[in-house]
Formats: C-alpha cells, structure tokens, sequence
C-alpha cells in the first residue's frame, strides 16, 4: 500500500528531478491542448490532452503542497504552485473555447 509519508520524502528528496520533469511537461502538455482546440482536432483529442495535462498539474500542486506540510515557504513553491493552476486554468479555457466555438448540435440528424 502506498504511503503518504514516503510519497512526500521521495518528492522532497529528488525535487530537482520532479520539478525538471514536471515544468516542461506541464507546459508542452498544456500547449498541446490550446493547439488542439485551436485547430479543431477531435474531442476525444482534445479531453485526453486536457486530462493528462491537468494531472501534471495536480501532481505539481502536490509537490509544493509537501513542502508546504514541512514548512517550507520560498519564491520557488509559490512560483511553481503559480505555474500549476495557471495550467488549469488554460486547460478549462481551451476545454470551454473548444466547446463554444466548435460543439454544433445535432438536433436534425
């Protein structure tokens, strides 16, 4: 069974190695998704690159959340955790502005 405690150690541990994979990750997937809802790809593109990005994000979130449980309080945490939600947020806005500029209903088909 997989414990908090070691989770947390782990991700203070190696936090350099996290957070060099998790800063370009989130933002290429993050960039994926607003390219795809652009272009107009198909929905299940465009969901599934908004679902892996966002859970780069909340595993980003929950890096800085171990810092914070510990007490650490830097520039970095709260950039990194700045860098997290605003990849929310564009993925919610690519999700919504792909929804009100490319959903058509089929009500006569």
């Amino acid at each position: 069974m997989l414990d908090f405690h070691t989770l947390a150690e782990f991700s203070r541990t190696n936090c350099i190695s996290v957070c060099t994979f998790l800063v370009p990750a989130n933002l290429l997937a993050t960039l994926l998704t607003i390219i795809f809802a652009v272009v107009h790809r198909p929905p299940q593109q465009v969901w599934s690159a908004s679902l892996a990005a966002c859970m780069l994000a909340l595993v980003m979130v929950l890096h800085v959340y171990t810092w914070f449980t510990i007490g650490v309080v830097m520039v970095p945490t709260y950039v990194l955790l700045s860098l997290a939600i605003t990849c929310l947020i564009c993925n919610l806005g690519a999700i919504l502005f792909y929804i009100r500029h490319f959903h058509t209903p089929s009500f006569g088909k």
